[in-house]
């Protein structure tokens, strides 16, 4: 464990993380009582929730990607620059088909809040940079 997250992702201990740039804080708890099972994720006094799924495909398309891929955050009334976490997350073409964020007026942001806690469970690399950080996969042997 690193400074930059804690937490076992349960309502009682939420994993508290840092965005890419490790500017902000924020928290993340799984809901696998909902229907489907959420991602809580806190910042601030906003509640923003993303399927519970994400976790995994996000992985699986990065391992698919092969490469670093830029992150490319956005809320979600801006456009996603092509060919970003942001967009996939967006995209029609993805396994569920579109918005893995679940909250209509904050479905964005999937690109800020979801590879911090793909890095904190060691299945990615992430840059922190003040701008512009890329993700790539870690490819778990076996």
């Amino acid at each position: 464990m690193n400074d930059d997250w804690s937490g076992s992702g349960m309502p009682d201990d939420p994993w508290r993380l840092k965005t890419p740039p490790l500017t902000s804080e924020y928290t993340i708890h799984r809901d696998d009582d909902a229907d489907p099972p959420l991602l809580i994720c806190q910042v601030g006094s906003t509640k923003l929730t993303y399927l519970s799924r994400a976790v995994d495909d996000l992985h699986e398309m990065l391992i698919a990607h092969g490469d670093w891929m830029p992150l490319g955050a956005a809320d979600e009334q801006k456009e996603p620059a092509a060919g970003t976490v942001e967009a996939w997350g967006r995209s029609p073409d993805n396994p569920v088909g579109g918005w893995y964020g679940q909250r209509k007026g904050y479905r964005g942001r999937f690109a800020m809040y979801l590879p911090p806690l793909l890095e904190a469970l060691g299945l990615v690399e992430l840059e922190h940079n003040p701008r512009n950080n890329r993700v790539r996969a870690i490819v778990q042997p076996g």
